[in-house]
């Protein structure tokens, strides 16, 4: 399945974009679902895949009816404790939804559609698109399932879950009672949840679209937006410039505008392409109302390309001839924008943390790597290099 994920700087049309590239890819022939939190003119508002127009599908999400499904599921598989504790249990009617549900509600959906719960009259979908929240918060959502998988896997590991038979002998030895064994399945169940959600925003045939509308506002944005994409291998397939005014205009005022636009225009040019076109959503005079509006729009559908797990962004290199450890390797990762100042690295055991400005990731070493020290690193030419040094503890020399 192809799968678009839009998303830009805050009201610079974001769903509206989404809206026309799901149009498009359905007008091309594909069964096209389009998700979005948002609600869209002339489009229904129902939380199941529901008909806007020929072979185009559109999913409403609902934030506050996964967060009281999910208290309430949870509130029943943990009724020996709570009973236990005397305690009151909650209504489904009580329940409002606490700020940070939105995006769990959102993993949630794209699970759904990542596990093929839904399904078009005609058979699965083609063409995925979803409408995602502003860039800071579209980025740090994208990271999530990797970011929960590895706490899960920290505090609940499965390999120190102990057999069903031993638990009360072990809980009378440790002298603390066991962690129940619905805990681990629940872990289980959810990391197999987030991993069907990671292995979807990490697939090949997933890409970013970036909408933004022309100006100086939006050029720190996209310029973080490039590092961050980087950081987590994700890819860009198009930067859409929203609301672009008419060129020559007759009053003064708009040519000026028009002017600025075209400028930052330029500049996006010169720091996307060739790899990320960047393309023009005429401004139509008012917000667009329905589904000739987002035909007027002239946005393309996604391009084809082949599903399946997508190649690491980083690469390993051996050190250059000539320099200090000829059996140094080099670990390099393409991080465009970045600047010096806003980058911090460190080493953890068999991991390394990078921070770029306000993104932040975790990466597992490489099993050669993780036998090495970190003997320095450098920021040029928009790549990051670390520079590993065999540990001669771990990785003796050989004559």
């Amino acid at each position: 399945m192809r799968t678009v994920l839009v998303t830009g700087p805050g009201g610079a049309g974001r769903t509206t974009v989404a809206a026309a590239t799901a149009l498009a890819a359905a007008r091309s022939g594909r069964r096209t679902l389009l998700i979005t939190a948002d609600a869209i003119p002339s489009f229904p508002t129902g939380t199941e895949p529901t008909e806007v127009t020929g072979h185009l599908h559109s999913a409403r999400i609902d934030s506050g009816a996964h967060f009281r499904g999910e208290l309430l599921e949870l509130q029943d598989r943990a009724s020996g404790v709570l009973d236990l504790l005397g305690a009151n249990r909650l209504d489904g009617e009580e329940l409002t939804e606490l700020p940070g549900s939105a995006p769990l509600a959102l993993l949630h959906t794209l699970r759904r559609a990542a596990e093929g719960d839904w399904a078009s009259p005609e058979g699965g979908y083609d063409v995925l698109v979803v409408d995602l929240p502003p860039l800071r918060e579209a980025l740090a959502l994208l990271a999530l399932p990797e970011q929960l998988r590895r706490y899960l896997r920290r505090l609940l590991p499965q390999e120190r879950q102990a057999a069903r038979a031993l638990r009360p002998m072990l809980a009378q030895l440790a002298g603390v009672p066991m962690p129940a064994q619905w805990l681990y399945e629940a872990a289980a169940r959810k990391d197999a949840e987030l991993a069907a959600v990671q292995a979807l925003i990490e697939d090949r045939a997933t890409t970013v679209r970036l909408v933004a509308e022309p100006g100086p506002a939006a050029e720190d944005a996209l310029r973080a937006a490039r590092t961050g994409l980087a950081l987590h291998g994700l890819r860009a397939d198009a930067l859409v410039a929203a609301r672009v005014l008419p060129r020559h205009s007759c009053d003064p005022w708009f040519a000026d505008l028009a002017a600025q636009q075209d400028k930052c225009l330029d500049h996006w040019r010169a720091d996307w392409a060739p790899g990320t076109p960047v393309c023009e959503a005429p401004h139509l005079g008012r917000d667009p109302r329905g589904l000739d509006d987002l035909d007027a729009l002239g946005l393309a559908g996604p391009d084809d390309r082949t599903p399946g797990r997508a190649e690491h962004p980083w690469w390993i290199e051996e050190a250059p001839a000539g320099s200090d450890d000829d059996r140094a390797l080099v670990w390099c990762l393409p991080l465009p924008g970045a600047a010096k100042t806003d980058l911090r690295l460190v080493r953890r055991g068999d991991e390394l943390l990078l921070t770029v400005g306000p993104f932040h990731r975790i990466l597992r070493l490489d099993s050669g790597l993780r036998r090495c020290t970190v003997a320095g690193a450098a920021l040029s030419d928009g790549v990051l290099r670390v520079r590993f040094t065999p540990d001669p503890a771990l990785w003796p020399r050989t004559s």
